[in-house]
């Protein structure tokens, strides 16, 4: 089932889980990732990042489409991360249902106009819309972020949801893209969380999830939290597996035994964060 992002993340909000975002960069990612949210009954959120696309082409959207309108779990195709208006017209016009338009790194002034901007193009069409307010720290990944973070200010929250009429909005509560390196423990903002869910209804977006400590993932779910990405916690281990299976077996050249330890690995992360996020058996709320 195709859903858009406000009608899959309302039902998450308001009965307090989330719905993990998972970067697809191959067909078989996104096998693995589908076979095991129907396992476990579990709504999902198919992201591709305008460097994916670029990589995988426009028809690999047809086939992400085709998946979930076969699926019998709720399913929202979203872009991740498009730095601008072209990106999200690609993404309509490939049939996503959801796009993230990120002017973070922009003055307020001039995020808020280009949120505008895309806010008027995509809900002409009945596609959602996310946006971001503050920065996201960057470990390393192919999905941006700032050196420096810099948190969502709650009175310019206020006023930037009021204003552009977004879906979702991604808050800057300490997070960071990629994976942290052994020695540095990232911590949430719960308290600003806390402020920001009192004060706007809409569901939040929790970038760079990969990292942060499960506890404290779970606890920013019950304060408005409705979808977590997550995206280098998958292509590790699957990356990995392949790396592994490719140097044991330097002559097996068949995807059908290439893949499948690959894809398992990537299904044992799906399910962890699927209880992470308390997500399982929540399809049968739509």
């Amino acid at each position: 089932m195709l859903y858009t992002m406000k009608d899959l993340l309302k039902v998450a909000k308001e009965n307090q889980f989330a719905v993990p975002a998972f970067n697809i960069c191959s067909y078989d990612m996104m096998k693995a990732i589908m076979e095991e949210v129907e396992a476990q009954n579990a709504p999902v959120i198919l992201e591709i990042h305008p460097d994916e696309i670029a990589y995988l082409n426009d028809e690999f959207v047809a086939a992400a489409k085709d998946y979930a309108h076969n699926s019998k779990v709720p399913v929202v195709i979203h872009m991740d991360h498009g730095g601008s208006v072209k990106d999200v017209m690609r993404a309509i016009r490939n049939g996503y249902t959801s796009v993230m338009i990120d002017a973070s790194t922009q003055t307020f002034e001039d995020n808020m106009s280009l949120t505008k901007e895309v806010v008027k193009l995509a809900h002409d069409v009945n596609v959602s819309v996310e946006a971001e307010l503050g920065t996201i720290g960057n470990n390393g990944s192919a999905e941006g972020g700032s050196a420096n973070i810099i948190y969502t200010d709650p009175n310019q929250a206020e006023e930037f949801v009021k204003e552009t009429g977004i879906d979702t909005l991604a808050v800057a509560i300490g997070t960071a893209h990629g994976l942290y390196p052994k020695d540095m423990t990232p911590k949430l903002n719960i308290e600003l969380l806390k402020e920001l869910n009192e004060r706007i209804d809409i569901p939040f977006v929790l970038h760079g999830g990969s990292g942060n400590p499960d506890s404290e993932v779970s606890e920013a779910v019950k304060y408005g939290v409705a979808k977590v990405n997550l995206s280098s916690d998958l292509k590790s281990v699957f990356f990995d597996a392949l790396r592994e299976v490719l140097t044991k077996n330097p002559k097996m050249y068949e995807p059908g035994d290439v893949f499948p330890e690959a894809n398992d690995k990537v299904k044992e992360v799906v399910k962890h964060k699927l209880h992470v996020l308390n997500t399982i058996g929540k399809a049968e709320l739509y």
